[in-house]
This record gives C-alpha cells, sequence and structure tokens, in this order.
C-alpha cells in the first residue's frame, strides 16, 4: 500500500470496510488503478520513456494529475488494454467498473473533483457466450474416476461443486462449526464478504460424512482445525490443490482437463438444476449467491436436446402425408401422353386414351 498516494489508499479502505468488498476484489483494483496511472504517466511524458513500464511509480499522482483526467484519457487505456495487452471485453468491463467507482468516490467523497469524468464513460460489450459445462453423463463419469488415497476428501469436494454450485473460495472455506449435518445446512461466505446458506441433498451429506469419518484430527494446527477440508500437510485445502486435483480426475474420465475447472462445475450444477430439475431461474439466483437476476440468466440455455425434444412436442409433429409431385414431372407427364396418342395415330394404332 505504501506505493500509492493517500487517496488511493483511502478509497481501497473504503472498498474493504465500507462497501465490503473481498480482499481479492480490493487487489484487483489496487493493480487497475497503478495499471491506469502508470499509463497516464507515460502518455503525459511524466516518466522516463526507458523506465520499464511495470516500474513507472505512482505514488507522486497527484491532485492536480487527477484534476487533467478527461473521458478520452479512460478511451485511450481501454484501447492500449485492448491492442497492447489483449485484454478481453470482460477483462477491460472490470477495469471500467474500478475507475468508474474510484472517480466517483474521490468527486463525492473526497471532493478532490468538482466533476467526474468518469461518469459517461461506458462498459465495453461483453460478446453474449455461453457457459462451459459437463453434461449429466460427463458429471457421473467424472465422480466414477475417484479413486486414491483422499478419494473420500476429492468425492466430498467434487459431489458438493457439482450438487450446490459453489464457488472454489466458498468450499475452500467452509468450516466445520458452521456445517450441520443434521440440519442438512452449512453456511459460508460467499463473494463480497456475504454469508450465504447452502441446503445439503442426499448426495452431498453422505459424501460428508463418509469423509469426516476419516479427516485427520491429530496434528492439525490453529485455524486449520475448523476446516473442513484438509491438504496433505492437514492445512486447510487450498484452490491450486482442488484445480490440481480436479485436473488428474478429468484425465482419468477422459474429459478435456484443460476445458473444465472448479467454476466450470458451478456452471455444471447451475445448467442441470434449471434445464433437468426445474429449478426456476429466482431459485437458482438465491443458490448461487447472485445479486443480480441477469447474472443467473446465462444458465437459462437451451441445450440441443431440449430444442430437438421441443420440436418433437409440437402437435403437428407426427402428422404426415404422400409426397405431391412437382409440378414440372406433372407437365413432363402429361406431355409424354400426348406424344403417344400422337404416336398411335400415326401408325394406325387404337386411341391409347379410348381403351379400345
Amino acid at each position: 500500500m505504501q506505493e500509492f498516494p493517500r487517496h488511493i489508499q483511502d478509497f481501497l479502505t473504503y472498498l474493504e470496510t465500507i462497501r465490503g468488498k473481498s480482499p481479492l476484489t480490493v487487489d484487483e483494483y489496487a493493480l487497475d488503478l497503478r495499471m491506469f496511472f502508470r499509463f497516464l504517466k507515460r502518455e503525459r511524458g511524466l516518466a522516463s520513456p526507458a523506465l520499464p513500464f511495470d516500474e513507472i511509480p505512482i505514488e507522486d499522482v497527484d491532485e492536480a494529475l487527477l484534476r487533467s483526467v478527461t473521458l478520452s484519457d479512460f478511451y485511450a487505456f481501454l484501447s492500449y488494454l485492448a491492442r497492447d495487452k489483449g485484454d478481453t471485453a470482460a477483462t477491460r468491463a472490470r477495469k471500467v467498473s474500478c475507475l468508474r467507482s474510484y472517480f466517483k468516490y474521490i468527486t463525492n467523497h473526497r471532493h478532490i473533483l468538482e466533476s467526474n469524468p468518469a461518469d459517461l464513460l461506458e462498459v465495453p460489450k461483453n460478446p453474449s457466450r455461453l457457459p462451459v459445462y459437463l453434461s449429466l453423463e460427463e458429471s457421473t463419469r467424472l465422480l466414477d474416476a475417484v479413486e486414491g488415497e483422499n478419494a473420500l476428501r476429492d468425492y466430498a469436494i467434487l459431489t458438493l461443486f457439482l450438487n450446490c454450485g459453489m464457488r472454489l473460495s466458498e468450499l475452500c472455506g467452509m468450516n466445520l462449526s458452521r456445517l450441520n449435518l443434521k440440519e442438512r445446512v452449512v453456511r459460508i461466505v460467499g463473494k463480497g464478504n456475504k454469508e450465504r446458506q447452502i441446503h445439503l441433498n442426499d448426495a452431498c451429506v453422505s459424501a460428508l460424512e463418509a469423509y469426516l469419518a476419516v479427516r485427520p484430527t491429530e496434528g492439525v494446527k490453529g485455524e486449520h482445525r475448523d476446516a473442513v477440508f484438509l491438504s496433505r500437510q492437514k492445512r486447510r485445502i487450498n484452490g491450486r490443490t482442488v484445480e490440481l486435483m480436479m485436473k488428474k480426475y478429468l484425465k482419468d474420465a477422459q474429459l478435456n482437463e484443460q476445458r473444465y475447472t472448479p467454476h466450470k462445475l458451478r456452471h455444471t450444477a447451475a445448467t442441470l438444476m434449471f434445464s433437468q430439475g426445474g429449478v426456476d431461474v429466482r431459485t437458482l439466483k438465491e443458490i448461487l449467491g447472485h445479486e443480480q437476476l441477469n447474472t443467473t440468466q446465462i444458465y437459462t440455455h437451451v441445450g440441443d436436446w431440449q430444442l430437438r425434444e421441443a420440436t418433437q412436442k409440437n402437435p403437428l409433429a407426427g402428422l404426415k402425408r404422400e409426397r405431391p409431385r412437382a409440378p414440372e414431372v406433372e407437365q413432363k407427364k402429361a406431355s409424354g401422353e400426348r406424344q403417344e396418342q400422337e404416336d398411335c395415330r400415326d401408325f394406325g394404332e387404337p386411341d391409347a386414351q379410348k381403351g379400345v
């Protein structure tokens, strides 16, 4: 934090203490602001051209520089991100969100600016893409592939992902003190430090009971004692360990380990609950812990099998009739019959049409 000027430090503190943003989100905003002001200093000639971009200091960003920022500076920065950094629309949209939030703060809370130059800054359009997910058959194959020394733990982890739609951080952060198998619920801390209750179905309860029966208790120290899932070192399991574990089982199940991640299992749970479980979108929103309904609606896509099934349900689907002849075929037939009659007359044969 010492590398940031006071107004940025105050903003980051505001995000965490007042807005309730997670430490991860605050860290991402800090990186985004550092990149923007490095870019701005280089564009304004306030940093030596010989100095590498990643070494441009920003602790000297003062109020005079802030007051000089215009909407054009934001557009130039977004162009730099797209062309030089290769950032996707989603990544640029997050940086826009950061800049809008920061400049709103220094305008309305710190009163450094009289007007906010980011007021008219639009979020880059993000192409709509269907979520990547496993089919029901592929999900079963993944679970069937689990074996080995940590099979009970790993099976429970994958079961929770596929049935509850948890985020990776939520699963790693699960605590025994917040787990109640009798009531079949667990309370977790989700995005934005918001707590929510997850209901556990039969598969989750069964998998957790089997794992907890063999979960290590000896040698687990400090805060790790409350962790539901432990690593081999008897410490709270981390996200990287879960990712590597999942890649192994994906490969064993002959699924694409590069295509699927723990977050894709969250997509899988949401898609299966909506498309095959009949869960409505508003209920799904609460299960996933989304703030906005439109975030949940990406899971309401329709699969190919549903499209095929829908067309078969059309009341006209069973209606069939003999295929009519094309007009040109009828014309050729009539022409042929006339020619046959003329040929009969030429050769003194009876008129074929009279049936003689």
